[in-house]
C-alpha cells in the first residue's frame, strides 16, 4: 500500500493521492498537531472520508510512537540506541506542549455523521485502509435492542425505561450476557457497524459443560446457546475504543452524551457531512412543550394517584413494596409527593395560558424569562433536582407495567427541559450570572396550539378532556450553533474539524460556530473541464423570465415557462434527471399545474416521473423506482422530482447514470413568515448591534440568504460523485445571473459557471457536452451486445486502455474521434470475424453546394485548412449502396460514400490524416509536461474561436526553445487555417530554421479549392475513379463507382430538376403550416429570424429562436425536423445533431428523415413528408 509523509506523520494510503487529497489530509494533520479547530470543505467524489480517516490514524499511531522513543530515551539516560537514528528524529508529539504524555494520553477519536447509514458509508471505507483500530458505533435501543418484549412497545420513552428495569432486575436475558461477550476476540479486533453489531448479538454461539454423575455412561453433555444485547455490547466497546462512531445529534445533546457516558476531555471531534451542524446545534437546546403534553403529562400522575389511593385504601401498600414487579418500576414516593408533582404541572399549564396570544402572531421574550415562568410553577435551582428524580420515578413505573400502554412522553419531555435549563450546579451567589449566561442565545416565544385536531388522534384512553383542550405552546429556542460548539470546548476537547462536501461560504458558516477556526480549506475537485456544464437559465424556451420569488412562484406563465425548460432538458439529458424545488408546497403546486396543462405528459414520455414524497414511509419504494427506471434497457432514463433539504437532496448517492443532471428551480429561502425564523433574524440583528469585540456575527439578511444558497449547493452535489462521473448543473432562477448569487457556488463550480441569453444555445451545448462526455467516458450501454458493438469507441490516445464490451467498469477513453466530427471511425462487428480485426467505415459527407464552414468543435481547423500535400488524399474504391440514395444524389443531395475494408494495413492508415493528427497530438502529449500540453490545446481551442494566429504563436512558443521539440512546432501546420498558412511556415523557418513545405495552393480556402476541383473535371472529362491533385480534395466519378449506371451519370446531375416546382410547393405549405402551429405573433418572429439568417449567416441567433418556438409543444416538433430545408449546408451537420439530441434518435436516424423529407419536396405532395415526418417523432417516443 502507498505511503506518503506529510508533517512528518506517514500516511498509508489505498492508492497513490491526488494533489487535492495530499491538500486534505495535510490540513487534517495540522489541526491535530497543533490542537486548531478546523473547517474543510472537499467536493464529493474527492474521497474526502477515506483521507479523513487515514490521515486521522496515521497521526494518531505517530503519536503513539512518539511517547514509545520518549520512554525509551528516558531508560537510555542520553545514550542512542541506533546511532545512525537518533531518537530525536522520532518525532516530538509526545511532549504535546510541556505536559508529559502516557500512552493513557494517547487522544480518541470521535467520528460524528448525520445518520447511521452514512456512518455505514464510513466503516466501510475504514475497512479498505491498512489501519485497524479498536472501534465502537454508538446506536439507540431502536436501532440495537433485540429483546422483543422491549421492542413491541410503541413510544420510545417507554422502551428505555422497561429497558432499565430489565437490566436493574437482570431478567434480560441477552444484558446477562455482555460481561462475557465484550471479550470476544471476534468482537475486539473486528470493524463492526450498526448492521454488524445486531447480526452478533442475535448469533447463538454456544459452550459445553460437563454433567456430574455415577455413571459416565450416562453423562450427557448440555450445549447452551447465548445471544448477547448490541445496545449494552456497543457501550462496553466504548471504553477501550480507539474510534468511536455515533449520529452527531449523540455528542451535541448533552442528555445523550450523558447517557451513552461519552468521554470528551482530550478527544478529537470530527463532524462530517457537517453541512447540518449548525440546526442540529440549534435543535438539540431547543424544546416546544403542547398543551397537549403538559395534558397528557397530568392524566399520567392523576392515574399514579388513583393507583396508589386504592392500594392505601386496602392496606396494602407495604407487602407491595417486597414485590419484583413494584421494585422494577422503581418509584419510591409517598402520595403526597406525587400531588405536588401534580400541583406543579396544574400551575405549570396555568402560567403558560394565562398568555392572551393573537392566533396569527405569538409573545416573544427573552431567554431569561424561561426563569420567570418556571418560578410560576414552582420550578427553580433548588427544586429542580427534586421533581427531576420524581418524574424520572414516575416514568419508571408504568414503563415496568405490563399490558395497559400509557403515554408518558409529557413527562419525560418535562424532564429533559428540566436538564436543559437548569444546567450547571451554580452556588446561589452566582445563580444570576449562570441564568444569564444559560440563556445569552435563546428566545421564549408563546402562540397558539394549531395542531389540537392532529393530536386528538394520538391521545391514549386515559387521556383526560384538557389534553384535547386548545391551548398556548412555550417554545424555548436557541439560536446559535455556538452555544452547543463552546459546550464541546468547555469539555476539554483536543480539537474539532467540520468538513463537508458543501459548507461554502465558509466565512458565514465560521460566524455562526461561536468558536475559532485557524484551519479551513475550500479544495478542488479531481475532475477535468469537460465533465461539468453549468448554466443558468435566466429565461425559458417562451422567453419568459423564471423565478421563484414569492410574487412569481405562482403565476401560470412563470409555471408553464419552467415546464417547458424541464421537459425540453428532459430530451437531452441522458438517463437520469434529478429536479430540485425550493419546498413541498411549491413542488406540489407547479406538478398540479404541469398535469392540468400536459407539460407532466411530456416530461413522462420521455423521463417517466417520480415524486419525493413527504413522509419516510414509501420514499424506499419510489427511490427504488427511479432506479430500476433509469436502469432499464427499453427507457430513456427517469426523472426524480426532489425539495431541497429533503432526503433526496442530503445523503443519497445519484453516482452515474442516476445523475447525468440537476435542474435548481429556484432558491430555497427559508418561510420568512415563520415565527423561528423572525426571531432568528432579529437575533442575529441584536448581535450585530451590540459589536462584542472579538465577535462578527452575521446580519439576519446575510443569514436568510446564506440558508438559500448552501440548500442548493447540497443539492447540487447530488450529481458528479467520482473522478469519472460526468453531469450537468442547470440553474433556472434569474436571480442566480447576478455576481453575488454565483459567489455563494461552490468554490469547484464557480469557474464552470455559462450564461446564456437563449435557451437554444443551452439545448445546443449541453448536447455537445454530453456527446463528448460519452464518448471519452464510455458507460456500458443499456442495450444488446450486437448494439453496443457497434457504438463502442475503438480507438484511445496511446497509454490508455481501449473500451472492452466484457468490462462491468467503464474507462475513460481519450479519443480523438469526439474532438473531431470528421473522423468519426466506428468499430464494426468487433466481436467477430475470422481475421480478428475490426472493420473500419469511414464516412466522408460532401455537400454539392456548400460554403465556408464555421468552426463547431476543438481542432475543428482540420476540417479546413489541412491540404498539405499530394500524399494526404487517399484513393479507394466505393460500393453501390441502394438505388433510393443514387436518387437523391441526382436530385443535389449530400451523397454519402461508404469505404469498407476488411484488412487495411498499419501504414495505410499512417497516410491518412486523421490518424497523422491523432498520432501528432498523442506524441506530442507524451513530449510535454500534462501542464504545457493543457495550455497548447487551450490554445487551439482560442484559435478557434477568435482566428488569432499571434496568440497561438505565443503559446506554441515553448516549442522552440528545444530543438527537440521544433518538429512538434511545424506539426502544428496541419492545424493552422488556409490564410494562416503562409505566415506559420515563414515563423518556423525563424524560430526552427525549417519551413513546413508550405505552397500556394494550402492558402486557398475549400470553395476556391472547390472551383479548382470542378475546373479541372472539366478539363479532363475522361479521369478514371477517384483523382487526386496537389491541394484539392478527392472527385468522384459516379459512372466508375456505379459500372456506368444511367442514373449516376455527370449529364445527369446538371439536367434541369423536373421537380422543383414542387418543392416551392412543399416550402410554401411549410410556411403555411407554421403560421397555422404558431400564430401571427410568433411566425413573424421566426420569419425575422430566418431573413435575418439569410442575410448574416448567424447560425446561433437562428437556432435559438427556433428552438425556443418549436419546442413549447410536442405537436410543433415535426415543424422543427422541416425546418431543416432552411438551414444552409455549412450548417445542416450542427442541425441534425442538436435534433438527434433532442428527439433522442441517432443522428444517422435524424439524417435520413431529412433526406427524405428533402427528396420528399421533389416529388411528392408535402402532406406525404409530414406523415413520414410525424411517424418517425412517434417510434422515437416509443423507444
Amino acid at each position: 500500500m502507498p505511503s506518503l509523509t506529510l508533517s512528518n506523520v506517514t500516511v498509508n494510503f489505498p492508492f497513490p493521492p491526488y494533489d487535492c487529497q495530499k491538500d486534505y489530509m495535510s490540513k487534517v494533520i495540522e489541526c491535530l498537531q497543533k490542537k486548531q479547530n478546523g473547517v474543510l470543505e472537499s467536493p464529493t467524489g474527492t474521497g474526502k472520508t477515506l483521507c479523513l480517516l487515514c490521515a486521522t490514524l496515521a497521526w494518531r499511531e505517530n503519536f503513539k510512537d512518539s511517547i514509545s522513543a520518549r520512554k525509551i530515551a528516558e531508560r537510555l539516560a542520553g545514550e542512542e540506541m541506533f546511532p545512525k537514528t537518533p531518537l530525536s528524529s522520532w518525532g516530538t508529539a509526545a511532549t504535546d506542549g510541556d505536559t508529559p504524555t502516557y500512552y493513557t494520553d494517547v487522544p480518541k477519536i470521535i467520528y460524528a455523521s448525520r445518520t447511521h447509514s452514512q456512518l455505514a458509508q464510513v466503516i466501510s471505507e475504514l475497512k479498505n485502509t491498512s489501519y485497524r483500530p479498536k472501534v465502537c458505533v454508538l446506536g439507540s435501543r431502536e436501532q440495537l435492542c433485540i429483546n422483543q418484549e422491549v421492542m413491541r412497545q410503541e413510544n420510545n420513552h417507554v422502551k428505555v425505561h422497561m429497558c432499565r428495569g430489565k437490566v436493574s432486575t437482570r431478567s434480560c436475558l441477552y444484558y446477562n450476557n455482555v460481561e462475557e461477550k465484550s471479550t470476544d476476540r471476534d468482537l475486539v479486533n473486528s470493524i463492526l457497524d450498526v448492521e454488524d453489531l445486531v447480526k452478533f448479538g442475535n448469533k447463538e454461539s454456544g459452550r459445553k459443560t460437563s454433567c456430574v454423575c455415577v455413571c459416565a455412561a450416562l453423562c450427557v453433555r448440555v450445549v447452551l446457546f447465548s445471544r448477547v444485547c448490541p445496545y449494552y455490547l456497543s457501550r462496553s466497546l466504548n471504553k477501550q475504543a480507539d474510534v468511536i462512531f455515533m449520529p452527531y445529534n449523540y455528542l451535541l445533546d448533552p442528555k445523550s452524551r450523558r447517557a451513552h457516558n461519552i468521554e470528551l476531555n482530550g478527544a478529537v471531534v470530527i463532524f462530517d457531512e457537517a453541512h447540518n451542524v449548525e440546526k442540529t446545534c440549534e435543535e438539540s437546546t431547543s424544546f416546544d412543550l403542547t398543551p397537549y403534553d403538559v395534558a397528557s403529562a397530568i392524566s399520567a400522575v392523576d392515574r399514579l394517584l388513583v393507583e396508589q389511593a386504592k392500594e392505601a385504601s386496602h392496606g396494602d401498600s407495604v407487602t407491595e413494596d417486597f414485590n419484583v414487579e413494584s421494585l422494577s418500576s422503581g418509584l419510591k414516593m409517598d402520595i403526597t409527593s406525587i400531588a405536588k408533582v401534580k400541583q406543579i404541572l396544574l400551575d405549570l399549564e396555568t402560567a403558560i395560558d394565562s398568555y392572551d396570544v393573537p392566533v396569527d402572531k405569538g409573545i416573544t421574550k427573552p431567554g431569561s424569562f424561561i426563569y420567570e415562568l418556571l418560578e410560576r410553577a414552582h420550578l427553580t435551582y433548588s427544586s429542580k433536582t427534586k421533581v427531576f428524580e420524581a418524574l424520572e420515578q414516575i416514568v419508571g413505573h408504568f414503563a415496568g407495567q405490563t399490558g395497559i400502554f400509557l403515554n408518558t412522553t409529557g413527562l419525560q419531555k418535562l424532564s429533559d427541559i428540566i436538564q436543559l435549563v437548569f444546567c450547571g450546579e451554580p452556588a446561589e451567589k452566582d445563580r444570576q450570572q449562570q441564568m444569564q449566561t444559560n440563556t445569552a442565545h435563546f428566545k421564549v416565544h408563546i402562540h397558539k396550539d394549531t395542531s389540537h385536531h392532529r393530536k386528538k388522534q394520538t391521545t391514549d384512553v386515559w387521556a383526560s378532556s384538557s389534553s384535547k383542550k386548545q391551548g398556548n405552546v412555550l417554545s424555548y429556542w436557541c439560536f446559535s450553533p455556538g452555544f452547543s460548539m463552546q459546550d464541546l470546548v468547555n469539555q476539554g476537547v483536543r480539537c474539532i474539524i467540520l468538513t463537508s462536501g458543501t459548507l461554502s461560504p465558509l466565512t458565514s458558516f465560521t460566524a455562526e460556530m461561536r468558536i475559532p477556526f485557524p484551519v479551513s480549506l475550500e479544495n478542488r475537485h479531481v475532475i477535468e473541464r469537460d465533465q461539468i456544464f453549468v448554466s443558468i437559465i435566466d429565461r425559458g424556451p417562451d422567453g419568459v423570465h423564471l423565478s421563484s420569488a414569492f410574487d412569481r412562484r405562482f403565476l401560470p406563465e412563470n409555471m408553464a415557462s419552467l415546464g417547458n425548460t424541464v421537459a425540453n432538458l428532459s430530451r437531452v439529458v441522458p438517463h437520469g434527471l434529478l429536479v430540485f424545488f425550493p419546498s413541498f408546497p411549491l413542488m406540489e403546486k407547479t406538478l398540479e399545474f404541469w398535469r392540468a396543462n400536459g407539460h407532466a405528459d411530456r416530461i413522462e414520455n420521455v423521463k417517466p416521473m417520480f415524486v419525493e414524497p413527504k413522509g419516510k414511509g414509501t420514499f424506499t419504494e419510489i427511490i427504488d423506482g427511479y432506479y430500476n427506471k433509469v436502469n432499464d434497457p427499453a427507457s430513456k432514463g427517469g426523472s426524480f422530482f426532489a425539495v431541497c433539504r429533503g432526503k433526496a437532496s442530503e445523503g443519497l448517492d445519484f453516482a452515474d447514470t442516476f445523475g447525468r443532471g440537476v435542474i435548481i428551480t429556484g432558491l430555497p429561502f427559508p418561510p420568512k413568515m415563520d415565527p423561528r425564523v423572525i426571531l432568528k433574524m432579529q437575533f442575529l440583528d441584536e448581535m450585530c448591534r451590540k459589536k462584542v469585540p472579538g465577535l462578527k456575527y452575521l446580519s439576519g439578511q446575510e443569514w436568510y440568504r446564506q440558508q438559500a444558497y448552501r440548500a442548493v449547493n447540497q443539492a447540487i452535489g447530488r450529481v458528479i460523485r467520482h473522478k469519472e462521473d460526468f453531469g450537468a448543473i442547470f440553474l433556472c432562477d434569474q436571480r442566480f445571473k447576478h455576481s453575488d448569487a454565483r459567489a455563494q457556488l461552490p468554490s469547484w463550480v464557480r469557474p464552470y459557471v455559462r450564461m446564456y441569453d437563449g435557451f437554444g444555445n443551452v439545448v445546443r451545448d449541453v448536447s455537445q457536452f454530453f456527446r463528448v462526455a460519452q464518448k471519452l467516458r464510455p458507460m456500458v450501454e443499456k442495450k444488446s451486445a450486437a448494439a453496443t458493438a457497434v457504438d463502442s469507441v475503438s480507438t484511445c490516445f496511446p497509454g490508455t486502455s481501449s473500451f472492452s464490451l466484457s468490462q462491468s467498469s467503464a474507462q475513460k477513453a481519450k479519443t480523438l474521434d469526439a474532438h473531431i466530427p470528421s473522423l468519426k471511425r466506428r468499430r464494426l462487428n468487433g466481436q467477430t470475424g475470422s481475421d480478428g480485426m475490426a472493420r473500419i467505415c469511414i464516412e466522408y459527407e460532401h455537400e454539392v453546394q456548400e460554403s465556408q464552414k464555421r468552426p463547431v468543435n476543438l481542432l475543428d481547423a482540420l476540417e479546413r485548412g489541412d491540404r498539405r500535400s499530394e500524399e494526404d488524399d487517399e484513393a479507394a474504391v466505393g460500393e453501390e449502396r441502394n438505388d433510393k440514395r443514387m436518387d437523391d444524389e441526382m436530385r443535389g443531395g449530400k451523397r454519402k460514400i461508404k469505404l469498407v475494408q476488411q484488412q487495411w494495413s498499419e501504414d495505410v492508415l499512417e497516410e491518412g490524416k486523421a490518424n497523422r493528427a491523432k498520432t501528432f497530438l498523442a506524441e506530442m502529449k507524451k513530449s510535454l509536461s500534462q501542464v504545457t500540453f493543457d495550455r497548447i490545446i487551450q490554445a487551439l481551442q482560442t484559435y478557434k474561436k477568435n482566428d488569432n494566429l499571434d496568440l497561438l504563436l505565443t503559446e506554441t512558443s515553448v516549442l522552440t526553445e528545444d530543438a527537440n521539440t521544433h518538429s512538434l512546432m511545424r506539426g502544428f501546420y496541419q492545424f493552422v487555417r488556409p490564410h494562416h498558412k503562409k505566415m506559420f511556415d515563414e515563423k518556423c523557418q525563424v524560430l526552427t530554421g525549417q519551413g513546413c513545405g508550405y505552397k500556394a495552393d494550402h492558402s486557398l480556402s475549400k470553395d476556391e479549392k472547390k472551383a479548382l476541383m470542378q475546373q479541372s473535371a472539366r478539363d479532363k472529362p475522361s479521369a478514371v475513379g477517384l483523382a487526386s491533385s496537389s491541394g484539392t480534395c478527392a472527385q468522384l466519378n459516379t459512372q466508375q463507382l456505379n459500372r456506368g449506371g444511367h442514373h449516376l451519370s455527370q449529364q445527369g446531375l446538371k439536367q434541369p430538376q423536373a421537380g422543383s416546382a414542387t418543392k416551392n410547393d412543399f416550402l410554401t405549405a411549410f410556411l403555411a403550416d407554421i403560421k397555422k402551429s404558431l400564430g401571427a405573433e410568433k411566425s413573424s418572429q421566426l420569419f425575422q429570424a430566418i431573413y435575418k439568417y439569410k442575410k448574416t449567416d448567424n447560425y446561433e441567433d437562428m437556432v435559438t429562436t427556433v428552438v425556443s418556438l418549436l419546442t413549447e409543444r410536442d405537436e410543433d416538433f415535426n415543424l422543427l425536423v422541416r425546418f431543416g430545408m432552411v438551414v444552409r449546408p455549412h450548417h445542416k451537420k450542427q442541425y441534425k445533431e442538436m435534433l438527434g439530441a433532442l428527439t433522442g434518435q441517432t443522428a444517422t436516424d435524424v439524417a435520413t428523415v431529412i433526406e427524405d423529407q428533402q427528396s420528399q419536396a421533389s416529388l411528392s405532395p408535402p402532406l406525404r413528408t409530414q406523415s413520414k415526418i410525424s411517424s418517425f417523432f412517434s417510434s422515437g417516443q416509443r423507444k
